[in-house]
């Protein structure tokens, strides 16, 4: 005689006759709260080991909302990973496993030194790169990857509304707007008769930064950028797993929730596979996609010249790099080499590339070659992608990237966690499923020119053994004005040197305040146009260019000067600024009273005097100072 469960489940399709194992009481007994595919979900969920996520569940009647609500985040989980939960449940035993024995997934690879392009600021080669890379850029899509919070910084907000510097105060991601339309503008410049074409910016969001990124793009009307042009695609989190046969873990305060964490950036793959975007750039006539990580206030300087690396070697996948010193604590690319023939480009975590090539037959292991740096160049995470292989690729991966997982064991059985772990991927990881044939190198720039990322807060940054990089918000801002400084005396400009000082715990240069808009000084050739070798810059001083056509002929400065510009003003200065300027004043960083983007760089701009000069109409001007 069938039972009123029996007939319930034979109503919502017959589910248990065909399940491969027991169906657990506390779940059978709410068949009928449950519509068939929540049923079919449960199927997979208790046939891949996960029946302990419905033990003691109450009957039908209590708790059903909290239920349903299970089971929309089931439903949730299981859509946004390709293959849903019943793969990625298999993939995480798997990983699990060859954590617990150790397994190195580098057996059986031999590494090698890649082929890439080293470039040096400045010379033939960089501008004749760099001039091929705007040309291109109106073929090319970028992909900002902006999932986090600014926590680990200090900073209670999104890391795209930090200041990149305090001097105009504008926010990362006003830059990397004002820098793409820049491109934009120029690259269309090289089209006979001018074009309207648009560069897409993709930002990935997560469920921590989504709101705050749209609504700092609103509530800033987009930083100049069309709306229609810029996407957000909102990234996922994964389950959390309780052991190594890769339990889902349930939130402690609530039995009828999963535990979740982010899955890393390598989902932004994926994301772009399923939006449907890469097809409708590629019928738009793009070539490349651009991905880029949300506070390296220094990436738009390399940008142009590693797109032309791109263009000119044909590369399917580029990495941006810096040198890198032996042991440093960064990834190197590296060519892989395995015994079966299969070969791939990746980036090697510096903990794992040293002991790789001592066991490969390298007795020194990691070491700097006659150039002073090791031969295996620093991955900064930023890559260039030609597009037509990059959709190839997708449609057999769907975007799935090589997973790891890295769990905290309490013990050295490998036998529990410590505290519950999840899979993650890297955005880099991209070229692991590559075949041999496809062309994958690197762009090697100085790093004093691209890269000063933003990551540290200033306890951690202090701790940092001097002459290593603090990756700070201090060192952030003071390594652009050492950039532009830089740049400005290869273009002929006399630049005093800088003096140290300790800000946060950290020694840093302090450089003169130079910064500009990315339509005044896009490439190296544009800024040459602009200056002239009889101007000079003292310590001290501030220089803010916000306008194209800005020359500075014969300036001598030591104070601050503000020039701002409309289009069709051309402006030239000559003669000597003399001010008591803008100053820097310390500030402590656990000093609750000061902003917070303020007190995590340890020191405020204080405007004591300056020569603001503003042309807000169009036409040809000189600034004389007295």
């Amino acid at each position: 005689m069938a039972t009123d469960l029996d007939s319930t489940a034979a109503e919502s399709g017959g589910v248990t006759a065909d399940w491969a194992v027991a169906v657990p009481p506390d779940l059978k007994k709410n068949f009928s709260v449950l519509s068939p595919a929540q049923i079919e979900l449960a199927k997979m969920l208790v046939e891949m080991g996960q029946s302990h996520l419905f033990r003691d569940w109450p009957d039908p009647g209590v708790d059903d909302q909290e239920k349903l609500a299970f089971f929309d985040q089931i439903t949730l989980l299981n859509e946004s990973y390709p293959g849903g939960l019943a793969s990625y449940i298999k993939t995480a035993r798997e990983l699990l496993e060859d954590s617990r024995l150790g397994k190195n997934p580098f057996d059986g690879f031999i590494p090698s030194v890649p082929t890439g392009e080293q470039l040096t600021f400045g010379d033939d080669s960089f501008i004749n790169f760099e001039e091929t890379g705007i040309k291109e850029s109106r073929k090319a899509a970028f992909v900002l990857v902006a999932g986090g919070l600014g926590e680990r910084l200090g900073y209670n907000g999104i890391k795209l509304a930090l200041p990149r510097e305090t001097t105009t105060g504008k926010c990362f991601l006003q830059h990397y707007i004002e820098s793409i339309l820049a491109l934009q503008e120029a690259s269309c410049g090289y089209v006979e008769g001018g074009c309207q074409t648009q560069i897409p910016l993709v930002i990935m969001t997560s469920d921590d930064t989504h709101a705050r990124t749209l609504q700092l793009l609103k509530s800033n009307a987009y930083f100049g950028m069309a709306s229609t042009q810029v996407i957000l695609l909102k990234q996922e989190k994964v389950a959390c797993l309780d052991d190594n046969d890769a339990r889902l873990a349930v939130d402690p305060k609530n039995k009828y929730r999963i535990q979740t964490k982010p899955h890393g950036h390598g989902d932004v793959h994926a994301l772009l596979y399923l939006s449907g975007l890469l097809k409708k750039w590629r019928d738009d006539g793009k070539r490349w996609v651009l991905f880029f990580q949300d506070t390296n206030g220094l990436l738009f300087n390399a940008i142009p010249a590693a797109l032309g690396v791109s263009a000119t070697k044909k590369y399917h996948v580029n990495s941006l790099a810096v040198p890198r010193k032996a042991k440093e604590a960064i990834g190197g690319i590296t060519k892989l080499t395995h015994a079966d023939g299969r070969t791939m480009v990746i980036n090697v975590e510096y903990n794992q590339l040293d002991p790789l090539l001592r066991a490969s037959g390298y007795p020194d292991g990691d070491a700097n070659c006659e150039t002073g740096y090791s031969p295996y160049p620093g991955n900064i995470n930023q890559l260039i992608l030609e597009l037509d292989s990059y959709i190839e690729e997708l449609s057999k991966t769907g975007g799935s990237i090589k997973e790891f997982v890295n769990p905290k064991y309490k013990d050295a059985s490998k036998s529990s966690f410590k505290s519950s772990t999840r899979l993650e991927c890297m955005m880099q990881d991209y070229p692991k499923t590559l075949p041999p044939t496809a062309r994958v190198g690197f762009t090697v720039m100085d790093t004093w020119l691209a890269y000063a990322p933003v990551k540290n807060n200033p306890e951690d940054a202090a701790k940092i053994p001097k002459g290593n990089p603090y990756h700070s918000a201090t060192s952030g801002e003071m390594a652009i004005y050492r950039t532009n400084s830089l740049i400005l005396k290869k273009a002929g400009v006399q630049i005093d040197d800088p003096i140290k000082d300790v800000f946060n715990g950290q020694e840093v240069e302090v450089w003169p305040r130079v910064t500009w808009h990315p339509k005044w000084g896009l490439s190296f050739t544009e800024v040459k146009k602009k200056v002239s070798a009889n101007c000079s810059i003292s310590q001290p001083s501030t220089l803010v260019l916000n306008g194209r056509n800005i020359h500075l002929n014969s300036l001598s400065l030591n104070g601050a000067l503000i020039i701002s510009s409309v289009e069709g003003a051309e402006v030239k200065i000559e003669g000597q600024v003399q001010n008591s300027g803008w100053t820097l004043e310390k500030v402590d960083y656990q000093d609750t009273s000061i902003p917070e983007e303020i007190r995590i760089r340890g020191f405020r701009i204080n405007k004591v005097d300056q020569l603001d000069a503003n042309y807000d109409q169009p036409g040809t001007f000189t600034l004389r100072p007295q």
